[in-house]
Protein backbone atom coordinates (compact mmCIF):
# COMPACT_ATOMS: atom_id res chain seq x y z
CA UNK A 1 0.00 0.00 0.00
CA UNK A 2 1.26 3.26 -0.94
CA UNK A 3 1.26 5.12 2.51
CA UNK A 4 1.26 8.47 0.76
CA UNK A 5 -1.72 8.14 -0.42
CA UNK A 6 -4.20 10.48 1.39
CA UNK A 7 -7.37 9.15 3.76
CA UNK A 8 -10.33 11.51 4.17
CA UNK A 9 -12.88 10.40 7.31
CA UNK A 10 -16.76 11.75 6.02
CA UNK A 11 -19.66 12.10 8.40
CA UNK A 12 -23.13 13.13 7.24
CA UNK A 13 -26.77 13.80 8.72
CA UNK A 14 -29.69 14.12 6.60
CA UNK A 15 -33.82 13.23 6.04
CA UNK A 16 -33.24 9.41 5.57
CA UNK A 17 -33.94 8.52 1.51
CA UNK A 18 -33.20 5.93 -0.92
CA UNK A 19 -29.82 6.48 -2.98
CA UNK A 20 -27.63 8.34 -0.47
CA UNK A 21 -25.85 5.22 0.06
CA UNK A 22 -25.20 4.40 -3.41
CA UNK A 23 -24.74 8.41 -4.28
CA UNK A 24 -21.85 8.48 -2.08
CA UNK A 25 -20.16 5.25 -3.32
CA UNK A 26 -20.63 6.01 -6.33
CA UNK A 27 -18.78 9.30 -6.42
CA UNK A 28 -15.97 8.42 -4.45
CA UNK A 29 -16.09 5.48 -7.00
CA UNK A 30 -15.57 8.01 -10.02
CA UNK A 31 -12.88 9.97 -8.14
CA UNK A 32 -10.95 7.31 -7.58
CA UNK A 33 -11.17 6.72 -4.07
CA UNK A 34 -10.91 3.28 -1.93
CA UNK A 35 -13.37 2.54 0.91
CA UNK A 36 -11.71 1.97 4.17
CA UNK A 37 -14.44 1.91 6.52
CA UNK A 38 -18.34 2.67 6.00
CA UNK A 39 -20.84 2.60 8.84
CA UNK A 40 -24.42 3.99 8.88
CA UNK A 41 -27.29 4.14 11.12
CA UNK A 42 -31.02 5.15 10.48
CA UNK A 43 -32.76 6.65 13.50
CA UNK A 44 -36.68 5.44 13.13
CA UNK A 45 -37.58 8.50 15.48
CA UNK A 46 -36.84 10.81 13.56
CA UNK A 47 -35.98 9.30 10.09
CA UNK A 48 -32.80 10.63 9.97
CA UNK A 49 -30.00 8.76 8.47
CA UNK A 50 -26.16 8.83 9.80
CA UNK A 51 -23.05 7.90 7.74
CA UNK A 52 -19.56 8.18 8.25
CA UNK A 53 -16.97 6.80 5.60
CA UNK A 54 -13.27 6.53 5.83
CA UNK A 55 -11.97 6.43 2.24
CA UNK A 56 -7.95 6.79 0.59
CA UNK A 57 -7.35 8.76 -2.33
CA UNK A 58 -5.96 5.95 -4.55
CA UNK A 59 -5.94 7.92 -7.85
CA UNK A 60 -5.24 11.35 -6.57
CA UNK A 61 -7.93 12.47 -9.29
CA UNK A 62 -9.48 15.15 -6.88
CA UNK A 63 -6.14 16.05 -4.58
CA UNK A 64 -6.30 18.61 -1.81
CA UNK A 65 -8.63 18.31 1.02
CA UNK A 66 -10.54 21.53 -0.44
CA UNK A 67 -11.42 19.61 -4.15
CA UNK A 68 -13.25 16.73 -2.31
CA UNK A 69 -14.94 19.32 -0.38
CA UNK A 70 -16.25 21.03 -3.62
CA UNK A 71 -16.63 18.32 -6.07
CA UNK A 72 -18.92 16.65 -2.81
CA UNK A 73 -20.73 20.03 -2.44
CA UNK A 74 -23.70 19.44 -5.17
CA UNK A 75 -24.32 15.15 -3.64
CA UNK A 76 -24.82 17.64 -0.11
CA UNK A 77 -27.66 19.69 -1.53
CA UNK A 78 -29.12 17.22 -3.46
CA UNK A 79 -29.98 14.94 0.08
CA UNK A 80 -30.08 18.45 1.94
CA UNK A 81 -26.92 16.89 4.28
CA UNK A 82 -25.30 18.07 7.16
CA UNK A 83 -22.10 17.05 6.80
CA UNK A 84 -17.80 17.51 7.10
CA UNK A 85 -15.22 16.24 5.58
CA UNK A 86 -11.66 15.50 7.46
CA UNK A 87 -7.73 14.96 6.67
CA UNK A 88 -7.12 11.57 8.56
CA UNK A 89 -3.51 12.88 9.07
CA UNK A 90 -4.40 15.74 10.97
CA UNK A 91 -4.15 15.42 14.75
CA UNK A 92 -7.15 17.60 17.16
CA UNK A 93 -5.41 20.31 18.71
CA UNK A 94 -6.32 19.37 22.52
CA UNK A 95 -6.36 21.53 25.73
CA UNK A 96 -6.81 19.82 28.78
CA UNK A 97 -8.01 21.32 31.92
CA UNK A 98 -7.38 19.88 35.38
CA UNK A 99 -8.03 20.78 38.92
CA UNK A 100 -6.26 18.89 41.64
CA UNK A 101 -7.39 15.20 41.06
CA UNK A 102 -4.55 13.90 38.33
CA UNK A 103 -6.15 10.53 37.59
CA UNK A 104 -7.46 11.33 34.37
CA UNK A 105 -4.86 13.81 33.01
CA UNK A 106 -2.30 11.24 33.84
CA UNK A 107 -3.94 8.63 31.99
CA UNK A 108 -4.55 10.69 29.18
CA UNK A 109 -0.71 11.76 28.89
CA UNK A 110 0.43 8.04 29.45
CA UNK A 111 -1.45 7.44 26.12
CA UNK A 112 -0.53 10.32 24.62
CA UNK A 113 2.83 9.65 24.99
CA UNK A 114 2.29 5.91 24.04
CA UNK A 115 0.68 6.94 20.56
CA UNK A 116 -2.52 5.52 21.76
CA UNK A 117 -4.32 9.16 21.12
CA UNK A 118 -4.14 10.70 17.87
CA UNK A 119 -3.90 14.16 18.94
CA UNK A 120 -1.67 16.94 19.84
CA UNK A 121 -1.22 18.88 23.18
CA UNK A 122 -0.71 22.77 22.92
CA UNK A 123 -1.06 23.50 26.55
CA UNK A 124 -2.94 22.62 29.61
CA UNK A 125 -4.83 24.64 31.88
CA UNK A 126 -5.49 24.68 35.41
CA UNK A 127 -6.72 26.40 38.42
CA UNK A 128 -4.63 25.52 40.52
CA UNK A 129 -0.40 24.50 40.40
CA UNK A 130 -0.49 20.72 41.70
CA UNK A 131 -0.01 19.48 38.34
CA UNK A 132 2.52 22.05 37.07
CA UNK A 133 5.57 19.26 37.45
CA UNK A 134 4.61 16.53 35.92
CA UNK A 135 2.64 18.33 32.92
CA UNK A 136 5.76 20.16 32.57
CA UNK A 137 7.89 16.90 32.82
CA UNK A 138 6.07 15.53 30.14
CA UNK A 139 7.00 18.58 27.92
CA UNK A 140 3.52 20.48 27.78
CA UNK A 141 2.91 23.95 28.09
CA UNK A 142 1.38 24.84 31.61
CA UNK A 143 -0.88 27.71 32.60
CA UNK A 144 -2.33 28.27 35.91
CA UNK A 145 -5.46 30.30 35.86
CA UNK A 146 -6.44 30.81 39.46
CA UNK A 147 -10.19 31.69 39.50
CA UNK A 148 -12.37 33.03 41.98
CA UNK A 149 -16.14 34.34 42.18
CA UNK A 150 -14.77 38.13 41.25
CA UNK A 151 -12.42 36.70 39.03
CA UNK A 152 -14.34 34.10 37.19
CA UNK A 153 -14.78 36.35 33.62
CA UNK A 154 -11.65 37.46 33.56
CA UNK A 155 -10.39 33.95 33.82
CA UNK A 156 -12.36 32.15 31.83
CA UNK A 157 -11.80 35.30 28.84
CA UNK A 158 -8.04 33.85 29.33
CA UNK A 159 -8.88 30.14 28.38
CA UNK A 160 -10.85 31.69 25.42
CA UNK A 161 -7.60 33.47 24.47
CA UNK A 162 -5.78 30.41 24.63
CA UNK A 163 -8.34 28.58 22.79
CA UNK A 164 -7.87 30.65 19.71
CA UNK A 165 -4.50 31.41 20.04
CA UNK A 166 -3.10 28.10 20.26
CA UNK A 167 -5.87 26.82 17.47
CA UNK A 168 -7.75 24.53 19.71
CA UNK A 169 -10.22 21.85 18.73
CA UNK A 170 -11.40 20.11 21.58
CA UNK A 171 -11.26 20.88 25.32
CA UNK A 172 -11.40 18.04 27.58
CA UNK A 173 -12.40 18.74 31.21
CA UNK A 174 -10.05 16.12 32.91
CA UNK A 175 -11.84 16.61 36.66
CA UNK A 176 -11.66 20.86 36.08
CA UNK A 177 -13.79 20.84 39.38
CA UNK A 178 -15.99 24.47 37.79
CA UNK A 179 -18.91 24.78 37.01
CA UNK A 180 -18.05 26.66 33.02
CA UNK A 181 -20.37 29.84 33.01
CA UNK A 182 -23.18 29.72 29.65
CA UNK A 183 -20.87 32.70 27.48
CA UNK A 184 -17.80 29.95 27.62
CA UNK A 185 -20.38 26.89 27.04
CA UNK A 186 -21.87 28.54 23.97
CA UNK A 187 -18.36 29.44 22.73
CA UNK A 188 -17.21 25.44 23.56
CA UNK A 189 -20.26 23.97 21.93
CA UNK A 190 -19.89 20.69 20.61
CA UNK A 191 -16.45 20.60 21.70
CA UNK A 192 -15.52 20.38 24.90
CA UNK A 193 -15.96 16.86 26.65
CA UNK A 194 -16.17 16.47 30.39
CA UNK A 195 -16.32 13.31 32.30
CA UNK A 196 -18.77 13.05 34.96
CA UNK A 197 -17.53 10.93 38.02
CA UNK A 198 -21.16 8.96 38.16
CA UNK A 199 -23.89 7.09 35.94
CA UNK A 200 -25.61 10.11 35.16
CA UNK A 201 -27.90 10.58 35.89
CA UNK A 202 -27.28 10.01 39.86
CA UNK A 203 -25.92 11.03 43.13
CA UNK A 204 -24.96 14.83 41.41
CA UNK A 205 -22.99 17.44 43.51
CA UNK A 206 -19.97 17.06 45.88
CA UNK A 207 -18.49 13.44 47.29
CA UNK A 208 -20.92 11.41 44.68
CA UNK A 209 -18.63 8.24 46.07
CA UNK A 210 -19.71 9.00 49.31
CA UNK A 211 -23.23 9.19 48.42
CA UNK A 212 -23.42 5.84 46.55
CA UNK A 213 -21.60 4.10 49.50
CA UNK A 214 -24.53 5.79 52.16
CA UNK A 215 -26.95 4.09 49.81
CA UNK A 216 -25.56 0.59 49.11
CA UNK A 217 -25.28 1.01 45.41
CA UNK A 218 -23.85 -2.76 43.69
CA UNK A 219 -22.89 -0.60 40.69
CA UNK A 220 -21.01 2.52 40.10
CA UNK A 221 -19.74 4.54 36.82
CA UNK A 222 -18.18 7.51 35.07
CA UNK A 223 -20.04 9.39 31.66
CA UNK A 224 -18.38 11.16 29.44
CA UNK A 225 -20.38 13.98 27.84
CA UNK A 226 -20.39 17.10 25.80
CA UNK A 227 -20.69 20.28 27.81
CA UNK A 228 -23.72 22.49 28.06
CA UNK A 229 -25.53 24.99 29.79
CA UNK A 230 -27.55 22.63 31.27
CA UNK A 231 -24.85 21.47 34.05
CA UNK A 232 -23.45 17.76 33.37
CA UNK A 233 -26.92 16.81 31.47
CA UNK A 234 -24.95 17.49 27.83
CA UNK A 235 -25.25 14.79 25.17
CA UNK A 236 -23.35 11.25 26.18
CA UNK A 237 -20.44 10.08 24.23
CA UNK A 238 -19.71 7.23 26.18
CA UNK A 239 -20.33 5.73 29.68
CA UNK A 240 -19.20 2.28 31.73
CA UNK A 241 -20.14 0.85 34.86
CA UNK A 242 -18.39 -2.28 37.60
CA UNK A 243 -20.29 -4.33 40.02
CA UNK A 244 -19.40 -3.45 43.37
CA UNK A 245 -19.95 -5.13 46.83
CA UNK A 246 -20.90 -3.73 50.29
CA UNK A 247 -17.52 -4.73 51.47
CA UNK A 248 -16.07 -2.10 49.76
CA UNK A 249 -15.10 1.50 51.36
CA UNK A 250 -16.07 4.81 50.53
CA UNK A 251 -12.30 5.12 49.94
CA UNK A 252 -12.07 2.09 48.18
CA UNK A 253 -15.11 3.11 46.22
CA UNK A 254 -13.29 6.68 44.63
CA UNK A 255 -9.96 3.97 43.66
CA UNK A 256 -12.78 1.60 41.56
CA UNK A 257 -14.71 5.15 40.43
CA UNK A 258 -11.29 6.54 39.07
CA UNK A 259 -10.49 3.50 36.86
CA UNK A 260 -13.50 3.79 35.45
CA UNK A 261 -13.34 7.49 34.91
CA UNK A 262 -9.77 7.39 33.21
CA UNK A 263 -11.21 4.37 30.74
CA UNK A 264 -14.05 6.05 29.50
CA UNK A 265 -13.08 9.58 29.01
CA UNK A 266 -10.08 8.04 27.05
CA UNK A 267 -12.31 6.13 24.87
CA UNK A 268 -14.34 9.47 24.47
CA UNK A 269 -11.59 11.57 23.72
CA UNK A 270 -10.15 8.29 20.74
CA UNK A 271 -13.26 8.72 19.32
CA UNK A 272 -13.41 12.82 18.74
CA UNK A 273 -10.42 12.39 17.42
CA UNK A 274 -11.32 9.83 14.94
CA UNK A 275 -14.12 11.66 14.03
CA UNK A 276 -16.35 9.13 15.46
CA UNK A 277 -19.27 11.22 16.70
CA UNK A 278 -22.17 12.87 15.44
CA UNK A 279 -24.78 15.06 17.15
CA UNK A 280 -28.46 13.82 17.41
CA UNK A 281 -30.29 16.27 19.11
CA UNK A 282 -29.60 15.85 22.77
CA UNK A 283 -28.32 12.31 21.90
CA UNK A 284 -25.15 10.95 19.84
CA UNK A 285 -24.47 8.59 17.56
CA UNK A 286 -21.30 7.12 18.11
CA UNK A 287 -19.86 4.84 15.66
CA UNK A 288 -17.29 3.10 17.90
CA UNK A 289 -15.07 0.35 16.81
CA UNK A 290 -15.78 -3.07 18.33
CA UNK A 291 -14.21 -3.33 21.62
Amino acid sequence: MDHSQKTYIHLLRCPDRRGIVSTVSGYLFDNEASIVESSHYHDESTSVFYMRTVYRDEGGKMGSLDAWRAGFEPIAVQFDMDWELHDASVKPRVLIAVSKFGHCLQDLLHRWKAGLLNIDIPAIISNHDDMRSFVEWNGIPYHHLAVSRDSKAGQEGKIIDLVKDLDVDLVILARYMQILSPDLCAFLSGKCINIHHSFLPSFKGAKPYHQAHARGVKMIGATAHYVTTDLDEGPIIEQDAVKVSHMLSAEQLVNVGRDIECSVLARAVSWQSEHRIIMNGNKTVVFAPQR
